[in-house]
């Protein structure tokens, strides 16, 4: 089972992992939130409506052939968020954690390089674009993309 959803609503872990705990031996997740580095009180993302689910689709569709998963799930939110916030929730599901856990890690790693979201930070009454960080391209590069 793929899921994948793109909104502005806040993500409910709960719900998530009831969606994919199915007693299938391993569940990896991860959780992105809105850090509060140098001041930023606002970040706010766009995406592109159906090319960006359409990307997360083609990424999570990869990990499950690649680890036979059971359940892929991200679920991405846009629009403004404050530091604390959830931005992304990731779950792989598994027979074995060795795969939960790296397909997991290939999803957060290239969904950062290969999906179409722009991020927007504001500081006071300053806002400027987030350009794509080098780090995030060889975390990428990691899974032979």
């Amino acid at each position: 089972m793929i899921r994948i959803l793109v909104s502005p609503d806040p993500i409910d872990i709960a719900a998530e992992m009831t969606r994919v705990e199915d007693g299938v031996g391993a569940v990896a997740t991860f959780t992105g939130l809105v850090r509060a580095d140098d001041g930023v009180g606002t970040l706010e993302l766009e995406h592109y409506p159906g090319a960006t689910e359409a990307a997360l689709h083609r990424l999570a569709e990869e990990a499950t052939a690649r680890w036979s998963l059971t359940a892929a799930t991200i679920v991405h939110r846009v629009g403004a968020m404050h530091p604390g916030e959830r931005i992304v929730f990731v779950a792989a599901a598994a027979a074995h954690r060795g795969a939960a856990l790296e397909a997991c890690a290939y999803l957060i790693d290239r969904l950062k390089t290969d999906a179409p979201f722009w991020k927007r930070e504001t500081r006071g009454a300053a806002s400027t674009w987030v350009e794509p960080r080098a780090a995030d391209d060889t975390a990428a590069a990691r899974w032979g993309a």
